[in-house]
């Protein structure tokens, strides 16, 4: 307690007084905003104090269902831990829409009043800690807009439970509450019958396409002007054909409207006739009527060819894959008789069909549109269309271009069937228990939806089971249908008009809907069977996420059992397909890369499922890297270089280089035919590969690029380099730099595995030069040079994320032998380091947060965070507080030893940890202490509070503390 009140002390000095003070940041006063940018959201600071809290009170005025929405499954996570809240609300301005109090009541760890006082409009959060309160106050409502994309400011404090601001909050809260109005469903009753809605929807909204449009004119089509994102997309497409080129492919997540981009390209290009191809016939109509407002004109001018219509002879035809793949019907047309061809869905133009159709035909333009160019099969789309990417916008982009529908994701935990979570062999009489019925009715009611009424798509594992759980859902009191591959073309058309005019709750389906279905009121996405693919996770998330007017967001439930494949949800969710499985742990644990309103959540027991895919999958099998580089391939239309995966977010290099060593190893190894490197080349290429390729220091890559450009480079000019970049020219640094090129900084293993001799040499002229032998390579092998200058572009685009300028980056992640390196020692010691060692003035520390449980006893050490700002740290077994080694840590501040924490959380995420800063102990801490060895002898132990020089930064603490799978 003592600790703390000096913390806050400090914290508020800074705040208010000093703020070139010593940074306490978890107690200091701060200014919370949305920077989508910076991935910094107001909803992140309530969630992290939600997740640490004893209680909480909110007082807000406005709530919608979309911020509702933002904290449900945190208030589910609390609820199971016993932790209870109150909110405090109003019906001022009849904002609060009849069915957010519906959906208050079901979260019943939080009890939720109405203020009985007029103009009530506060905006306040208060939450509970132990002996201390946060607060949080400003402009943000408990709206998504305001959580996450409005500017806001609000201000978060940190008060002692004695402080007199804190309780005047607290009585002021208590005041209104004592006088207001409990919610309950009586209450609600009577709203509904007064309540007369208010469109509180901003102006600044952009409405694409105006109502009451006459399509007959073209006069008016021509005042329907494309978004933000088509006007990009027709420049992009406009460049494609100035540069002689008559094919273009355009990738677009689904719902970004393509087929109105489509017809806004064909607007342009005036063509005499137009051929318009999609592979299911229901979606003919949807695109001739789009086209015909875009492009206005005579109703003659548009015709379908199908099985059911022929109207051949219209100016712009739109036809099934089936229909004008057919010899007589092909034939019937002149080759050339279309200026303009579209194929929608063209990553299905593999197929014989399609290809026999382009085959055939010569347009003057070629244009293909998909969401997923990424096959499974071995056909290249890219190639088909000469590797000219018209446009592409992914789901991300869109998301922050406000194109799509914003959904809340929520990752749920499947029923367990005796004790045990669903898994890939589950036979389907355990699929459709009674028990799991009543849990999936639970998750889908909890969540909820947006609108008056659900219109839902429920994705099942089998077709059994779809048929099965329709019927017991039905009997429930639900109206639902299964469809399958079964149901004929105009069933499953007439079931999804009857889903999208209120007939039915739900449709039931496997995988028939994954695409080409266009049910735009869909307002809950049910997700009942494992994630195989990334690819099939996004095709079905986008069944959801076309704007329209009877909803303002998309649910997502997405039950998740103890599936091997579970590590695929992060990975499509977040786009990251570095193969880096600490990028899916953080994908996972901390979301704040969704953009815009959108949010993606994990019930606790979901996310450790997820961490337990992880830890079990390899994400570097030859398979998974074979098929990531064969995708790259066919995009790019040549062999890839390093850099082409790291411009491509594709897979990380590093992970490649750590299997194989350097990429030649790697080319050989997906039986490309490159030319030859010489023994001695292929070591050189090691040693970059490993060494400079993460680019953690720039010093090296600087050099290697002026000896590459100049043949020699003197020292002078070369510190005139490093100072232009920002780099540290310290000798120590300098040095350092030296001994990894000449090698003397290595191991012998190493020094064997890269070749031995000095790389580059530091001459009695103060000139940096290569060896002779790398000297004769350059100038004989253009491919070793396209190697190295390959390793080069890739360092300097991975040092971007380092500071040039100090020898460590805070939050950064490191090795052991990084660590040597960087801090200017002169041999790699990492194989003798092991939790820490101080030497050279430096002492790195290395925890494991979570130790494998087959460690021994006697290296099991009880390192753990007790806030942010303090480590409690222990020595190896066998030390005493005499031991040299203690002795020194304990005086470092004395004896000028700068202390570097390094942790990571589990082994499992290789050898790197995340370099969380200096730390000094606190002796008033220090204590010898007692362990067992494995075969039960006590053995002394050293433990002691580290005080982080910065408190580590809160969505790191989280991930390395939360999720610990036992």
């Amino acid at each position: 307690m003592e600790q703390f009140i000096k913390d806050l002390k400090l914290a508020l000095h800074k705040g208010f007084i000093d703020k070139q003070i010593s940074n306490y940041g978890r107690f200091s006063p701060k200014l919370l905003i949305n920077n989508q940018k910076g991935n910094e959201y107001v909803l992140a600071s309530i969630i992290e104090e939600l997740e640490n809290c004893r209680s909480f009170l909110f007082s807000v005025a406005f709530i919608t269902e979309s911020g509702l929405a933002t904290l449900k499954s945190h208030l589910l996570d609390l609820n199971r831990r016993g932790i209870t809240g109150r909110i405090l609300t109003s019906t001022f301005l009849n904002f609060n829409q009849p069915k957010i109090f519906k959906e208050l009541l079901k979260i019943t760890n939080v009890e939720v009043r109405l203020a009985n006082v007029e103009g009530f409009h506060s905006k306040g959060y208060i939450f509970e800690r132990e002996n201390y309160y946060s607060l949080i106050v400003g402009s943000s409502n408990l709206t998504a807009q305001a959580l996450k994309v409005n500017h806001e400011w609000n201000v978060k404090l940190t008060s002692h439970e004695n402080g007199e601001l804190v309780q005047h909050f607290k009585d002021q809260f208590e005041k209104i509450w004592v006088d207001s109005i409990p919610l309950n469903e009586n209450w609600i009753m009577g709203y509904e019958e007064k309540y007369k809605s208010i469109d509180f929807k901003t102006a600044e909204k952009v409405i694409d396409f105006p109502v009451g449009y006459n399509q007959n004119f073209l006069e008016d089509a021509m005042r329907i002007k494309p978004n933000k994102m088509q006007q990009a997309a027709l420049k992009q497409i406009a460049g494609v054909r100035a540069k002689g080129f008559d094919k273009g492919l355009v990738i677009s997540s689904t719902g970004t409207g393509k087929t109105y981009l489509s017809a806004f390209d064909v607007r342009r290009f005036a063509p005499k006739k137009m051929l318009f191809i999609v592979h299911r016939e229901q979606i003919l109509n949807q695109a001739k009527s789009d086209f015909k407002r875009i492009l206005g004109g005579l109703e003659k001018d548009f015709g379908i060819l199908s099985g059911s219509s022929k109207q051949t002879d219209a100016r712009y035809l739109f036809a099934t894959i089936q229909s004008i793949s057919k010899r007589e019907n092909l034939e019937s047309f002149n080759p050339d008789e279309f200026d303009y061809i579209l194929i929608d869905e063209v990553h299905k133009a593999g197929a014989s069909s399609y290809l026999k159709v382009i085959d055939y035909f010569t347009p003057k333009f070629l244009m293909g549109m998909t969401a997923t160019p990424e096959r499974t099969d071995d056909f290249n789309i890219y190639e088909l269309f000469d590797y000219n990417i018209a446009y592409e916008i992914r789901l991300q982009e869109a998301l922050e271009e406000d194109m799509l529908c914003p959904f809340h994701y929520f990752g749920v935990s499947d029923f367990e069937y005796e004790g045990e979570l669903i898994d890939d062999t589950t036979i389907l009489s355990k699929l459709v228990t009674e028990e799991r019925v009543k849990h999936i009715l639970d998750k889908i009611n909890y969540y909820g939806y947006s609108g008056t009424q659900v219109k839902g798509l429920m994705f099942c594992s089998r077709k059994e089971e779809a048929v099965k759980l329709s019927h017991a859902l039905n009997e429930k009191g639900l109206r639902t249908i299964a469809l399958t591959g079964d149901n004929s073309q105009e069933e499953r058309m007439w079931q999804v008009s009857r889903l999208e005019n209120g007939a039915l709750d739900y449709i039931l389906t496997v995988d028939i809907f994954n695409e080409g279905i266009d049910i735009p009121s869909v307002n809950q996405v049910v997700m009942l069977r494992q994630t195989q693919s990334s690819i099939i996770f996004i095709q079905q998330l986008g069944r959801g996420l076309r704007k329209h007017k009877s909803k303002d967001f998309v649910t997502i439930i997405d039950f998740i059992g103890n599936y091997k494949n579970n590590y695929l949800i992060p990975i499509a969710l977040s786009g990251d397909k570095s193969q880096n499985k600490d990028n899916i742990r953080r994908h996972t644990s901390e979301t704040s890369y969704i953009k815009g309103v959108s949010t993606v959540n994990f019930e606790e027991v979901a996310r450790k499922q997820i961490f337990k895919s992880i830890n079990s999958s390899n994400l570097t099998a030859v398979k998974v890297l074979r098929e990531a580089y064969i995708e790259l391939k066919n995009r790019l239309g040549r062999v890839p270089g390093l850099i082409d995966f790291i411009r491509n977010h594709s897979i990380d290099p590093i992970v490649i280089v750590d299997k194989y060593k350097n990429y030649y190893q790697f080319l050989m190894k997906m039986n490309e035919e490159v030319p030859n490197i010489n023994f001695y080349e292929e070591k050189v290429l090691t040693m970059l590969s490993i060494e400079l390729l993460n680019g953690k220091r720039k010093h090296e890559l600087i050099l290697l690029k002026l000896l590459i450009e100049k043949g020699k480079v003197d020292e002078k000019e070369f510190i005139n380099f490093l100072v232009e970049e920002g780099c540290s020219t310290d000798e120590k640094t300098i040095e350092s730099m030296l001994r990894i090129f000449d090698l003397s900084f290595f191991t012998q293993s190493d020094k064997k595995k890269y070749g031995q001799q000095p790389i580059i040499l530091f001459g009695e002229d103060n000139k940096y030069s290569f060896n002779k032998s790398i000297i004769k390579s350059l100038q004989s092998n253009k491919y070793f040079l396209h190697l190295i200058n390959d390793i080069l572009s890739s360092g300097f685009e991975n040092s971007t994320k380092y500071d040039c300028s100090q020898a460590l980056t805070l939050y950064e992640k490191y090795s052991r032998k990084d660590a040597c390196k960087l801090l200017n020692w002169d041999s790699d010691e990492s194989s003798t380091m092991y939790g820490y060692k101080p030497k050279h003035d430096t002492c790195p520390i290395f925890v494991t947060y979570h130790k494998d449980d087959e460690v021994e006893s006697s290296v099991d050490y009880g390192d753990e965070f007790i806030n942010p700002e303090t480590l409690k740290w222990y020595t190896r077994s066998n030390r005493t507080l005499q031991s040299e080694e203690v002795q020194k840590i304990i005086h470092a501040e004395e004896r000028n030893i700068d202390i570097h924490i390094f942790i990571k959380k589990d082994d499992d995420e290789g050898s790197n940890f995340y370099y969380l800063g200096k730390a000094t102990p606190d002796k008033e801490t220090i204590e010898q202490d007692t362990m067992l060895d494995k075969k039960g002898k006590k053995i002394p132990v050293v433990h002691m509070n580290m005080i982080m020089e910065k408190p580590v930064e809160n969505r790191l603490y989280k991930y390395i503390v939360q999720d610990i799978i036992k």
